[in-house]
């Protein structure tokens, strides 16, 4: 006669080998596909990490110019700005590097 508890516990040992044998697969098949698109990737990479530099600047610059139009000052906001949209930017591409450094 075959015990209840130890008929459950096979069953999940099977489950349990077929859900590692899965993730097995899609590992494998996932180190296939990327070796061919490693090159795309990377072009998507540097365009995600130039453009989260070049918007915060860029939104830098131009709340400079507008705040040096309103209300002029010895202090130039222009480049005050821009140097802090540069900050926050690379701040912000540090960030996405280290977010998909983490996967791989």
């Amino acid at each position: 006669m075959v015990d209840p508890a130890q008929k459950k516990e096979d069953d999940v040992l099977k489950k349990f080998v077929v859900e590692v044998g899965k993730k097995e697969s899609r590992k494998i098949k996932g180190r296939k596909e990327s070796k061919s698109k490693s090159f795309w990737f990377g072009m998507g990479m540097s365009g995600i990490i130039g453009w989260s530099i070049t918007i915060p600047t860029l939104l830098g610059i131009a709340l400079g110019i507008w705040i040096d139009k309103k209300w002029p000052s010895p202090i130039s906001w222009t480049l005050t700005l821009l140097g802090v949209g540069i900050a926050i930017g690379c701040l912000n591409a540090w960030r996405w590097m280290k977010m998909y450094g983490k996967n791989d």
